[in-house]
């Protein structure tokens, strides 16, 4: 038996973190790099992805499959996974390489097992980030090699099982049966993606993500219809998006972009595609629509809740009046109840949505960054105060029966026409929200957090052009100072 020595980090492994290229270049996104975000540390697929130049000119890093990933920032700190794909990582991200002699499957699941444990001793009351500098002093008792490699293997096993015991089971004959792939060479890339989709997102993903994954399995069907897995090379795969383009915006071909290329990925290592036809894809697309404006300006808002009639029952401008104070998204808004109102510290607590599209009840946030706490101001406490405190504390405020988005807009629009400025939806009552609390001075990170965005970056690109009238009035402003040094 050997005694199981304490080491610290630092002394056993290599680590490095990444960087976020800037936001504000469009050719640094939409690459083939996958862009691994904290959230996404145990994930096959990423939302973003970079250029090689977006590499270049930033200090995001590359990291491999079965490299440690450890989270550092936000509602993810101490989150950890092994890296199940090469892609680059942000900031947000610990890159953690064990030297020889130490097992990285052991190293996580030690990791992960001591989670609390970590956060209790480094973050006080929950609060702050971890570092490189901090997980560098943890200290972590080690058997020996072999006895690493054994737990490891263990703890790999049981993943196996469990990853087996939620593949989702299908009745066929009556009897259930697990769904197994038979796919060939010569199968139909419609049918494996179908497949694909079974298998990996159905009860993975939320309803409406999933929906997305079917219409475009409906595109794919309707596009390349007799498509064999054997004839899917480059040309193939640009003439799909090219035609997809015909009829979709730009964007909207990106999005389908990223859907379609993880099962064809999975379709490359299961030896169905002999290679990666997605490699420097070209995305075209129709002329964009013309937009409505998305947010009003400060007088424009004020002249809408001027307009609002806040009266004893719940109506849809109270929803208006709590959406444009607070950013929350609508689903959000529908889902709270009595209960998720703090008055006394003046905080909503945000756990949970609505599903209004379908009408199922509650359902979970859009991510986990989406559960936090929002501050009120004390007005809008003392309005919603006198407001619910006769209703049931779990039930939610603004639901009676099923509801359809279209009529809090329309009571919205009706007060924009009336006000004599643009009409907005009510998710534009949240885009007004974060942009006044920017040109007022709060910092991006700030309305990240308040807005439930997964990670800074989402909200920089959203918000891409008013970042940039906030960085020309900084020129004004520097420029200003440095005149009044001569």
């Amino acid at each position: 038996m050997f005694a199981w020595e304490q080491r610290k980090l630092g002394g056993v492994a290599k680590f490095y973190s990444g960087g976020t290229p800037s936001v504000g270049v469009s050719d640094y996104y939409d690459g083939t790099i996958p862009f691994i975000r904290s959230a996404e540390i145990n994930s096959t697929s990423t939302e973003l992805y970079l250029s090689e130049l977006g590499l270049q000119n930033s200090s995001a890093k590359m990291v491999h499959r079965g490299d440690i990933l450890y989270a550092l920032y936000g509602a993810t700190s101490g989150e950890v996974g092994i890296s199940k794909i090469n892609g680059a990582i942000n900031q947000a991200i610990l890159a953690i390489i064990p030297h020889k002699g130490y097992n990285s499957e052991f190293l996580e699941q030690w990791l992960r097992k001591n989670k609390e444990a970590i956060i209790k001793t480094y973050l006080q009351g929950g609060q702050g980030n971890l570092s490189g500098a901090i997980v560098k002093q943890i200290k972590v008792s080690f058997p020996s090699f072999d006895e690493q490699q054994k737990i490891g293997k263990s703890f790999q096993k049981i993943d196996s099982l469990i990853t087996l015991h939620q593949r989702k089971p299908f009745i066929k004959n009556g009897g259930i049966k697990m769904i197994t792939s038979n796919f060939t060479c010569d199968s139909l890339f419609k049918d494996y993606f179908e497949f694909w989709i079974k298998l990996y997102k159905e009860g993975a993903v939320r309803p409406v993500t999933l929906e997305k994954y079917r219409n475009n399995q409906k595109h794919i069907t309707k596009i390349i219809p007799n498509l064999k897995m054997k004839n899917f090379d480059r040309n193939a795969y640009q003439e799909l998006l090219n035609q997809y383009a015909l009829t979709h915006e730009r964007q909207t071909v990106i999005d389908f972009h990223h859907q379609v290329k993880g099962a064809i990925l999975d379709a490359v290592d299961d030896g169905l595609i002999d290679r990666d036809p997605t490699r420097k894809a070209i995305f075209k697309g129709k002329a964009p629509r013309e937009k409505k404006q998305k947010y009003l300006n400060q007088f424009e808002l004020h002249n809408l809740l001027e307009d609002l009639d806040l009266g004893i029952e719940i109506t849809w401008d109270w929803l208006i009046l709590l959406i444009a104070k607070t950013g929350l998204r609508f689903s959000e808004a529908l889902g709270l109840t009595p209960a998720d109102f703090d008055f006394a510290r003046q905080t909503i607590s945000v756990n949970k949505t609505w599903d209004y599209k379908t009408n199922t009840g509650f359902q979970p946030t859009k991510n986990r960054s989406s559960i936090r706490k929002v501050q009120m101001d004390w007005q809008l406490g003392m309005q919603f105060q006198h407001l619910i405190k006769n209703l049931n504390e779990d039930e939610p405020i603004f639901v009676n029966g099923p509801v359809c988005n279209s009529t809090p807009n329309n009571c919205l629009a009706r007060h924009c026409r009336k006000c004599g400025i643009p009409e907005i939806s009510i998710h534009g009552l949240r885009h007004t929200h974060a942009s006044l609390l920017m040109f007022a001075g709060v910092s991006i990170a700030s309305v990240s957090r308040r807005l439930g965005h997964s990670s800074i970056t989402t909200t920089q690109k959203v918000y891409m052009h008013i970042i940039s009238e906030l960085e020309n009035q900084d020129n004004d402003l520097v420029m200003r100072y440095l005149s009044s040094l001569s």
